[in-house]
């Protein structure tokens, strides 16, 4: 078949976060298998836009801000609608990783234009809003977004969230989980340094970088030589998280390693002795299940969407999200090799039996051919 996924932002800082590694984990596994994969979005990064991401072909345009202060929603390139148009003429099956965006939209439109069959997933990004702006831009994309054969969904509050947006009239909700690619191995030798600590997200309120910083202090009393380091792309907390680590003395303890290439996190979870997703409410947390897969120990909050199945499966320490519960389990991985090396080979295994990208494109597969998914 041939295959168009359609995404908001690829950026070599990976500022859109999940939607495009869902993408391009799925797209990799259909070119895996065979079929004719592209994948349409806008670029934005230091050097110009590769035409390949592994053997995924890749066609962008340059991120523009067409209306201000609005975060992704006003990005977009006037010529990527003809990428749009010519790419869906030729598709197979087209899949709309859609949020509320400029991108989104003209993706939703030009696959309707085109009389397309198309598959929509949100992502979570979709959720009832009743702002102006939101409203405003609904009378155009709720209409489209209705328009879908199936919109696919990972939790069952994104399924409320969608089912309030769409209403009566909207396409059946099919539930798809997020997969990565795996090896099949176990994790091997650590490279890494046995006392660091990463965390590794957008440094944005959801994710509570400051409440990383607190349990580094904590950590810190009882471990001198533990080092931390936060990495991702800021969105409104680094200034408060300078204040913190300066306010605690921790300048020498704590640093802040910037955004990075999807490839240069991977290097990092590797480096890494523990890491540590302290946000709440993650409904699929990507970065998880990505250092698990690399055989990093992870420290993360019940409230997310996969805390259960990890701590079922002795593959996490899952925490209330307390700075306090959080320093307590990374004092204990950093005190205890074979606790990290058992952890890490439990989040291997849950990352082969339940998060593999295989058993995810053997349904998505299923749902380009038309054939009913799971509800």
């Amino acid at each position: 078949m041939r295959l168009v996924h359609v995404v908001t932002l690829v950026s070599d800082d990976g500022a859109f976060g999940g939607p495009t590694s869902v993408a391009v984990a799925q797209l990799g596994e259909c070119a895996e298998r065979g079929h004719e994969v592209t994948l349409v979005s806008l670029w934005r990064g230091r050097t110009p836009a590769s035409d390949r991401i592994g053997a995924v072909r890749f066609v962008s345009r340059p991120a523009k801000r067409l209306v201000p202060g609005r975060g992704c929603l006003g990005l977009m390139h006037p010529l990527l609608l003809r990428d749009l148009w010519r790419t869906m003429g030729r598709a197979d099956a087209v899949h709309l990783h859609a949020g509320r965006d400029l991108v989104s939209l003209a993706a939703l439109a030009v696959a309707r234009l085109r009389r397309k069959d198309f598959v929509t997933q949100t992502h979570g990004m979709v959720e009832p809003r009743t702002g102006v702006v939101a409203r405003v831009f609904d009378r155009l994309y709720v209409p489209l977004l209705r328009r879908a054969r199936c919109c696919l969904v990972l939790t069952d509050r994104e399924r409320r969230s969608l089912t309030a947006v769409l209403g009566p009239d909207g396409p059946p909700l099919v539930s798809l989980p997020n997969g990565l690619r795996t090896t099949g191995d176990g994790p091997g030798p650590r490279p890494g340094d046995d006392r660091e600590v990463i965390f590794l997200a957008r440094l944005h309120p959801r994710k509570r970088p400051e409440a990383f910083v607190e349990m580094a202090a904590l950590v810190h009393k009882e471990i001198p030589e533990a080092r931390f380091t936060l990495y991702g792309a800021d969105e409104g907390s680094l200034p408060a998280v300078n204040r913190l680590v300066a306010d605690r003395g921790l300048t020498d303890v704590v640093s802040y390693g910037g955004a990075l290439s999807h490839s240069a996190a991977l290097e990092a979870y590797r480096r890494a002795a523990v890491y540590v997703l302290p946000s709440v409410h993650e409904p699929f947390p990507m970065t998880v299940l990505e250092a698990l897969a690399e055989g990093t120990p992870v420290v993360c909050t019940d409230s997310s969407g996969i805390a259960a199945e990890l701590e079922r499966r002795h593959a996490a320490l899952v925490t209330d999200g307390s700075p306090q519960a959080m320093a307590d389990a990374v004092a204990a991985l950093l005190a205890d090799e074979g606790l990290r090396t058992g952890l890490a080979e439990a989040g291997h295994r849950a990352i082969d039996e339940v998060f593999s990208i295989r058993a995810v494109v053997d349904q998505l597969e299923d749902i380009y051919r038309g054939r009913p998914g799971r509800p």
